[in-house]
């Protein structure tokens, strides 16, 4: 009987896809308890064949993929909810691995907290060709979002919310809330937030978010995610992020003002840190202020200045 699903969005990373579905076919759970849907977002590559090729290789999983036409992630991973056969579900994205235990670990802690409806584990970055000398615990978290709150299940700190690559909820739950589809990455855009404006909902509503260390993710970052055009980028559409969910729920002026305060805890920040890792997180910050405050509206379009960054 199954007992969960696992969801895996995808877009064009045929590669990524099949290196992370060899980390799914070594779970540990029973396959019997579970099944693995691809959501194939609108794919140009080969995908389709790619997720036919591991499926015939491994006939003990219950692999299958669905096409998902509307663009975007959160088009995807509402797709998988409404396609997931089972009340349990978890989530990840086709650039990880996971470990041997983690849908062990979800399906343990939901059958012991049947209280609990949503949670999130353990995050690890990998950086297949070296950490970089100017990463720091601040320019990371953006790039990488390591998660590690502790050994023990217990629910996620004040201020810290479960990653988009490493969730589990109770389909019910989350269909009643959804993802938001003016939030999220489309293509090779960038625009993030689709997963703290989900996780943002649940909890003004009441509800508590878990945290599960035995699910492990380990988030690869490959060098050509490192490069300045690509940071710069990715800080420019955090910010513009930030002002689309804001604009979408309400409290720009807070989000604006939550920003100019955070420019005087980097000035603080600059005196601890290596020059290398003090410029850099000035050039986040720089990014991700010219993104909130940058014209923008929840039309999905790039403004003018994005398209200068992506040069």
């Amino acid at each position: 009987m199954l007992r969960l699903t696992l969801l895996i969005p995808t877009q064009n990373r045929a590669r990524e896809l099949v290196r992370a579905l060899e980390s799914v076919a070594r779970q540990e759970l029973d396959p019997a308890l579970w099944e693995c849907v691809v959501i194939d977002n609108a794919s140009t590559d080969e995908t389709a064949e790619a997720v036919a090729r591991f499926a015939a290789a491994h006939p003990q999983l219950q692999l299958r993929r669905v096409y998902e036409p509307a663009p975007g992630v959160a088009h995807a991973r509402n797709r998988g909810l409404r396609e997931a056969a089972t009340e349990l579900v978890a989530s990840i994205d086709d650039d990880e691995r996971i470990n041997e235990g983690f849908l062990t670990a979800y399906l343990r802690f939901f059958d012991a907290h049947p209280e609990a409806n949503v949670a999130g584990g353990r995050i690890i970055a990998e950086y297949p060709c070296g950490r970089p000398r100017w990463m720091s615990r601040w320019t990371e978290q953006p790039i990488a979002n390591p998660i590690d709150c502790g050994e023990r299940v217990r629910p996620f700190p004040a201020g810290r919310l479960p990653g988009g690559g490493n969730m589990a909820f109770r389909r019910s739950v989350a269909l009643r809330y959804g993802f938001a589809t003016e939030l999220g990455r489309v293509g090779d855009r960038p625009i993030g937030g689709e997963e703290n404006d989900f996780f943002d909902r649940l909890i003004a509503d009441g509800e508590r978010l878990w945290y599960v260390p035995g699910a492990v993710m380990w988030h690869i970052i490959p060098p050509e995610k490192l490069t300045d055009a690509r940071f710069d980028r990715l800080a420019y559409h955090i910010g513009l992020s930030q002002q689309l969910r804001a604009r979408l729920r309400g409290g720009l002026r807070a989000a604006r003002l939550r920003e100019v305060l955070k420019w005087g805890a980097t000035l603080l920040l600059l005196f601890t840190m290596r020059p290398a890792q003090g410029a850099r997180l000035w050039r986040m910050r720089r990014q991700i202020a010219r993104g909130l405050f940058a014209d923008a509206r929840l039309s999905g379009k790039e403004t003018a200045a994005d398209g200068a960054d992506a040069k």
